[in-house]
């Protein structure tokens, strides 16, 4: 009896492990355009602006549609146009049908900074409605080491190169610096780029309301 017990704890460890795998967020949808639609977990949905994707999600694009989704492994970044339809796998997309996708790959550093955006966007849309404390309430820039200095440093460059290659609609460089000038609470720094997002992405609410909350906090 102990035997078969534990074989069947076993089998609903390995059950769990693999669901918990399938189900892992892989990518973030970085762009969005057209009726593009998806299905998940056995449900169907839209498809939406910064939404983490899951391996296993089938997403399909119409004529006239485009979606572009970065891999937090390995950095891969597809542009998907339509009609096609695909799967997302644990690095990369597996195609369904209609053409390939665009791939460019982006740097070491910033997949991880891509894979915050929603939660840089929830602190936009709490703080603008007061629903969160914001740090360094005295509201001046906050001294940095030379380390973190140094960090932004380099953010700086990378971004300067990202968006000598990027095209012009693509805001993923902004969406990185934006992540890393966020961490120290730099508005002054963060006005251009949001600045740069609209300017690029302009019909996008999304990018609306992060540009609303950087010049909010940099007036202040």
């Amino acid at each position: 009896m102990t035997k078969k017990l534990l074989r069947v704890a076993a089998a609903a460890a390995a059950m769990s492990a693999s669901i918990a795998f399938a189900q892992a967020d892989v990518g973030l949808v970085n762009q969005l355009n057209g009726d593009v639609s998806y299905t998940g977990g056995g449900a169907s949905a839209k498809a939406q602006p910064f939404m983490k994707v899951r391996q296993g999600d089938k997403f399909t694009v119409p004529a006239g549609a485009q979606i572009r989704i970065v891999y937090f492994q390995g950095g891969r970044q597809e542009t998907w146009k339509g009609p096609a339809a695909f799967r997302a796998g644990s690095q990369q997309s597996d195609a369904q049908s209609g053409q390939p996708a665009e791939v460019t790959t982006l740097p070491s550093t910033v997949p991880q900074r891509i894979a915050q955006v929603p939660e840089l966007l929830q602190i936009a849309k709490l703080g603008r409605s007061g629903g969160v404390q914001v740090r360094n309430p005295d509201k001046r820039a906050p001294s940095l080491t030379s380390e973190q200095q140094a960090e932004i440093t380099a953010a700086k460059s990378t971004y300067a190169k990202m968006r000598a290659g990027a095209q012009a609609d693509d805001i993923t460089p902004e969406l990185y610096l934006y992540s890393v000038l966020q961490d120290y609470l730099l508005y002054a720094d963060m006005k251009p780029v949001v600045a740069e997002m609209v300017k690029r992405q302009p019909d996008s609410a999304e990018v609306k309301e992060l540009a609303a909350w950087v010049n909010s906090r940099a007036q202040q």
